[in-house]
């Protein structure tokens, strides 16, 4: 799992690195599918989701994208995060595992907006492995 989404990959298209995580979290549901492992396939959905977060910001690289990106996802969801919550995120000079995690990037990042897909791009979705995993035992 570690080499399939490392921080220093950037320059890498994130369809392709969202279709080879989703392989490789398939495949290894499907191989230790046999236990019971609900909590580790929870809080291994929450920590994936947020590497994937971190990736998102690290490939936006400059606070001035940040900002306009955060900015035009807010608008498309309707959320109202006010400019100045969205201007902290941008602008925070905390490392980026720490600004991921801050409840504006959560909200805009959330599960469900990183599982769309793309079809215009033929973008596949991130899935949720507790979903999947769930999904596998009934």
């Amino acid at each position: 799992m570690k080499n399939a989404y490392c921080l220093y990959r950037v320059s890498t298209k994130k369809q392709v690195d969202k279709a080879k995580l989703n392989q490789i979290v398939r495949g290894w549901i499907n191989y230790y599918g046999i236990g019971s492992m609900k909590q580790f396939m929870d809080k291994f959905g929450q920590w994936l989701r947020h590497k994937v977060r971190v990736v998102i910001i690290k490939q936006w690289k400059k606070p001035k994208r940040i900002y306009a990106n955060l900015q035009s996802l807010d608008k498309k969801l309707k959320s109202n995060m006010t400019d100045e919550d969205i201007y902290k995120v941008a602008n925070t000079r905390l490392g980026l595992y720490r600004r991921c995690g801050m409840n504006v990037v959560n909200y805009l990042l959330s599960p469900g907006v990183l599982a769309l897909p793309n079809e215009k791009r033929k973008r596949s979705g991130l899935i949720n492995p507790l979903e999947y995993y769930l999904s596998k035992m009934q």
